[in-house]
C-alpha cells in the first residue's frame, strides 16, 4: 500500500466515523492528527492553516506560502489559501458556507490554539463544539501495518544502541549524566534514527529516583544503579525504551532485590497483555508484583502509554482504565521503583498487542549487568 493510499484510507475513516456521529466538520490544525490524516507535517505557527474533514470531503485552509507545500506532501486536492494582507477568517467564513457549517457540531484538535479556536468560535457561531480526539483517538489506536513497520525499527535501533551504551562497562564511570545523554544520541543518530524521541534520561544514583530526571552534571560512580531511558523516531514514529545498568562494581543487595522485584513486574504486566484484556489488568499484573515484595508504594506512576506518532498518546495502561486492548495497539511496560534518596529501577519495553497476545518490540537484554 502505498503512503498516498494510506492516507486516502485513514480519511475515508475519519469522514465515515463523522458521518456516523453526525459531525459537521473535524477541525485539524498543526498537529500528530493532520499529519496522521493527510500527510502534511508542520509546527504550530501564528497563521491559520486548517484542515476540515466532513462527512462528505476534506480541505485544507492555508496560508498561500503552503499551496505547493502542500500538495507535494498531502493526496489532499482541495486547498484554500490566503494571503499575508489579507484576513484568514473571510476564508474561513467563505469554506464555512460551501461547507454548509451551521448550527451543528464541530469537532477541534485537542492541541489546537485557543487563538485558532477562538477564531473558529466566531466565525461559526451557532455551532457547537468538541474536542477531535472523541473520534481520533479511536482511528489511531490501533496501528497499521506502515506503523508498526516503523516503530518495529525504531526498536530495533533502541536495542541496538542499548547494547553499545552498556558495553562502554567501566569506561562510563567518571562520565556526567551528560555526557553520557550525548554518546546516546550520537549513537541514535548513527545508527539510521532521526534525532531523539524525547530527551534522553540518564539518571544516576539518588538522580534515578525522579522518574522525570532527565540529566546533568553528576558523574557516574562505580556501583551507581543508573536509569537509561532513550529512543528515536523512525518516519515520524518513535521508539521509548528503558533499561537500569550498574556499569562497574558491584550494586548493594537492595538493588538487586528491586532490579529483581521490577524485572518480575515487567514481564507480568506483558503477559498480561492480550486481545479482549482491559488496559487496567496489565497495570495491575504488574503493580500486584510490586506490592507483594514490599514496593507498592515506591511504584508511583501508571504502568505503561500508549505509543504512535505521539511519543504518549491512548491507550494508557492505569489501574482505572476499563479499553479493552484490540490488536495494533502499541503501549508501554514500564513499571518502576523510586527510593527517595538511593536510587530507582525501572524497565521498559513497546508491547504490540496481536491476535493471540502480544509481541515484545524491544529484546535488548533486561538485567542490570553491563555487557
Amino acid at each position: 500500500m502505498t503512503e498516498s493510499s494510506v492516507i486516502e484510507n485513514r480519511l475515508e475513516r475519519a469522514r465515515e466515523a463523522a458521518a456516523e456521529r453526525d459531525l459537521e466538520a473535524l477541525v485539524c490544525f498543526p498537529s500528530s492528527n493532520l499529519t496522521y490524516l493527510s500527510g502534511f507535517e508542520d509546527e504550530p505557527m501564528e497563521r491559520h492553516l486548517f484542515l476540515f474533514v466532513t462527512p462528505e470531503r476534506e480541505l485544507f485552509v492555508a496560508p498561500e506560502m503552503y499551496d505547493h507545500q502542500i500538495r507535494d506532501a498531502s493526496p489532499v486536492e482541495d486547498v484554500r489559501t490566503w494571503s499575508d494582507d489579507e484576513d484568514p477568517t473571510r476564508l474561513l467564513e467563505a469554506v464555512g458556507d460551501d461547507l454548509d457549517i451551521g448550527s451543528g457540531r464541530l469537532l477541534v484538535d485537542d492541541r489546537m490554539w485557543a487563538l485558532f479556536t477562538q477564531d473558529l468560535r466566531s466565525t461559526f457561531p451557532d455551532a457547537s463544539f468538541g474536542l477531535a480526539g472523541e473520534v481520533l483517538s479511536d482511528l489511531r489506536i490501533r496501528k497499521d501495518e506502515a506503523e508498526l513497520e516503523a516503530l518495529r525499527e525504531a526498536a530495533r535501533i533502541s536495542d541496538h544502541v542499548s547494547e553499545q551504551i552498556r558495553a562502554l562497562a567501566g569506561e562510563a564511570i567518571g562520565m556526567t549524566e551528560a555526557e553520557l545523554a550525548a554518546e546516546i544520541d550520537r549513537r541514535l543518530e548513527d545508527a539510521g534514527g532521526s534525532g531523539v524521541s524525547f530527551e534522553t534520561v540518564v539518571g544516576s544514583g539518588p538522580n534515578g529516583a525522579r522518574p522525570h530526571h532527565r540529566h546533568g552534571d553528576r558523574e557516574i560512580e562505580s556501583g551507581d544503579p543508573v536509569v537509561l531511558d532513550f529512543g528515536t523516531w523512525v518516519e515520524g514514529y518513535p521508539g521509548d525504551q528503558t533499561r537500569t545498568v550498574v556499569f562497574d562494581g558491584e550494586p548493594s543487595e537492595r538493588f538487586l532485590d528491586v532490579h529483581e522485584a521490577v524485572l518480575e513486574a515487567h514481564n507480568a504486566g506483558v503477559e498480561a497483555a492480550g486481545p479482549g484484556v482491559e488496559a487496567r489488568e496489565v497495570d495491575r499484573a504488574a503493580r500486584q508484583v510490586l506490592e507483594e515484595r514490599g514496593y507498592g508504594d515506591e511504584f508511583i506512576h501508571r504502568t505503561g502509554h500508549g505509543v504512535g506518532l505521539d511519543v504518549h498518546e491512548p491507550p494508557y495502561i492505569t489501574s482505572e482504565n476499563a479499553r479493552k486492548l484490540e490488536p495494533g495497539m502499541v503501549f508501554s511496560v514500564e513499571p518502576g521503583v523510586y527510593l527517595e534518596g538511593e536510587f530507582g529501577v525501572r524497565i521498559e519495553d513497546l508491547v504490540v498487542v496481536t491476535d493471540g497476545g502480544c509481541e515484545r518490540l524491544n529484546d535488548s537484554p533486561r538485567g542490570w549487568q553491563s555487557l
